[in-house]
């Protein structure tokens, strides 16, 4: 007699750190289903324990972590995760990462210096990951930094939108803060619908992070709404010079949009000073109620992840996320 074994039925799980716990609230409703619960705690000495509540064993796992400050607490807490959803059998385990730590050290400036974003995702493969699931990279030859398949979504259709329809009425350009994301501000102007192009010609010393002086605007600004766009805004020095040298030359108004809010140090003071209209953001990050001011909007990138989690657990496609044509 022939036995009949039943075709296991798929179960998606979506794990959270704590880097961003409100995220992950977001993610998990727009998905129906529940975080599940874990204990989570961290020792006198700096170590971080976790052990997840319920059995994990042959589940689709999603963990999702943003990598925000502390960034090492962050990044480590959801290898740590990664692990004991692998010891613990869980049939495939995509790293959520909505923001990838150590992005910006993705290649040698002088000798002697490290490829952070290469060991992060080494150390993801190391710790069980099947695939990684992240937003805008800083730069995409990151995605052949992980041995297996990355989903590298992209937030501009949440963040043209919001342009779109609240300054409908105005005469828009695109401006790239420098000339190494010219190509990330032409599908921006093209997503707008056809609007002008400029770049800020800039100088860095590459001795001296989070320091750039911009010089002059390449391109025509005169009596037009800009829109300077970046996939993050650390200590927001360069956007706030941007915004400074555009108004000198004659811009209209100036909107600052970026992915990812770093905000370090400065930023909030250099941001709300600039002189730019608004702000905005997404929600990769969290952006806590004192780094926030009037003229910051904060933007819900969960539609987004909760899309891409979907197709990935049922084998559906991504494609359209991948192209930022969502």
């Amino acid at each position: 007699m022939s036995a009949i074994f039943a075709t296991p039925k798929k179960n998606l799980m979506l794990f959270s750190g704590r880097a961003h716990p409100e995220l992950a609230d977001q993610v998990a409703k727009e998905l129906d289903v529940t975080i599940t619960p874990q204990s989570a705690y961290t020792f006198a000495n700096g170590e971080i324990f976790v052990r997840f509540e319920e059995s994990v064993r042959g589940c689709d796992a999603f963990v999702l972590q943003s990598h925000s400050a502390p960034i090492n607490d962050a990044v480590m807490e959801q290898l740590i995760m990664v692990d004991a959803l692998k010891r613990a059998s869980a049939k495939r385990i995509t790293v959520v990462m909505p923001f990838w730590g150590y992005a910006r050290q993705d290649k040698k400036h002088r000798g002697r210096e490290p490829i952070s974003a290469r060991l992060i995702a080494d150390m993801f493969l190391v710790a069980g990951a099947d695939r990684i699931m992240t937003v805008d990279l800083h730069t995409a030859q990151i995605q052949g930094f992980f041995d297996g398949p990355v989903d590298h979504l992209f937030a501009l259709p949440v963040l043209a939108e919001h342009i779109k329809q609240k300054y409908a009425d105005r005469d828009l350009a695109v401006v790239s803060p420098d000339s190494g994301r010219v190509r990330l501000a032409e599908r921006w102007a093209e997503t707008l619908g056809g609007t002008p192009l400029a770049f800020i010609h800039k100088t860095r010393d590459p001795r001296k992070p989070n320091e750039a002086v911009a010089n002059r605007v390449v391109g025509d600004v005169d009596g037009l709404t800009c829109v300077v766009i970046d996939d993050m805004i650390d200590t927001g020095g360069t956007v706030a010079k941007t915004a400074e040298v555009l108004l000198r030359e004659g811009a209209r108004e100036v909107v600052i949009a970026a992915t990812h809010g770093v905000l370090s140090g400065p930023a909030v003071e250099r941001l709300s000073t600039c002189g730019a209209t608004e702000v905005i953001f997404t929600d990769t990050l969290p952006i806590s109620e004192d780094k926030r001011f009037p003229g910051m909007t904060v933007l819900s990138i969960a539609p987004l992840l909760a899309e891409a989690i979907h197709q990935v657990f049922e084998d559906g496609s991504v494609t359209s996320l991948f192209d930022g044509n969502a």
